[in-house]
């Protein structure tokens, strides 16, 4: 009788754990209809365990990702090995609301699921249980912590002025451009530009006029990149580009293109109309570039020829 009493204790202690333990517990048979339905998925779900034992669990939460879930569960049915889910691999399997106040700013619960086989006396997998983790704390901070670290990453990268590459950046990119030529042989034309009669601009009109100027070519040179082109700001009022797959007489089309665009511009700056002109130099690669930094020497060279031969105008590197 004794053992009988102490036997119903442990039954009544292992149930009140199981209702009320900070986790969520589901057992399923072999159909996945719904043996088991505890605390935590009743207080997330809003459905009791005694309105939901017996049905179909895909049939009552048709939102769950059926056929992937399912492809889950069968593998564990037939291997008899447990499988983990993470929420960085699938942020939630149940849709339940977020409600927790410090990271109140996620809609759902992020969850980590194992998935459990159970067997019989026999040793026959009838059962499956899921067991469901509320990770949305450690989720919400290391999303955080990852969108903080590519800010500062994109920061350290970015010329705050143009919003284009910093010189360092851009040297970095210039240099895995050179190295792929070096490797692949891939074309790829180096470009330079300045702004003509930038000192003066900036006597006449003041240095923040100066820096609208420099911003506007930035956008106009923005607006005229391909995906795979890169630009930054090289010093001052210069600027440097690289042109992927593109020769020297295709890049001559692109800065034309490009010159006009900023030469038709103007810059608006206290009620003042600021007009302007680029030089551009223009050295694509070739057997005869020998590294990279005589792949910018030659359009730096080409540039300085523009300048000297009046400025507002395209010049191709003579090799």
């Amino acid at each position: 009788m004794a053992t009988d009493q102490s036997a119903m204790n442990e039954l009544h202690w292992l149930i009140d754990m199981v209702q009320t333990i900070e986790v969520g517990l589901v057992v399923l048979d072999r159909d996945y209809n719904i043996q088991l339905w505890n605390g935590f998925m009743e207080n997330h779900s809003g459905v009791s365990p005694n309105s939901i034992k017996g049905q179909n669990l895909f049939e009552v939460f048709n939102d769950l990702p059926s056929e992937w879930l399912k492809q889950k569960m069968e593998s564990v049915f037939l291997l008899k090995n447990r499988s983990f889910i993470s929420w960085e691999q699938r942020p939630y399997v149940f849709q339940f609301k977020n409600y927790r106040p410090i990271t109140g700013r996620a809609d759902y619960m992020y969850q980590n699921i194992t998935l459990l086989p159970l067997a019989s006396l026999t040793g026959e997998i009838t059962h499956i249980s899921i067991i469901v983790y509320d990770v949305t704390d450690i989720a919400i901070n290391k999303l955080q912590l990852k969108s903080v670290n590519e800010q500062l990453e994109t920061l350290s990268q970015t010329d705050s002025l143009t919003q284009l590459y910093n010189r360092r950046h851009w040297q970095v990119c210039f240099e895995k451009e050179y190295e792929r030529f070096a490797r692949y042989g891939e074309k790829a034309s180096m470009i330079m530009i300045d702004i003509d009669h930038f000192k003066a601009i900036n006597d006449k009109y003041g240095h923040p006029a100066g820096d609208k100027v420099i911003q506007s070519l930035a956008n106009i040179l923005k607006q005229s990149l391909r995906e795979t082109d890169f630009a930054g700001r090289y010093g001052g009022e210069e600027f440097a580009v690289v042109l992927t797959y593109t020769t020297a007489a295709e890049s001559k089309y692109f800065t034309e293109r490009l010159r006009k665009k900023v030469e038709a511009s103007q810059v608006v700056y206290n009620n003042q109309i600021i007009k302007m002109t680029i030089s551009i130099g223009v050295n694509d690669l070739s057997s005869a570039t020998t590294s990279s930094e005589s792949w910018l020497s030659g359009a730096d060279k080409a540039l300085y020829q523009s300048k000297e031969n009046g400025r507002n105008q395209t010049t191709v590197f003579e090799k």
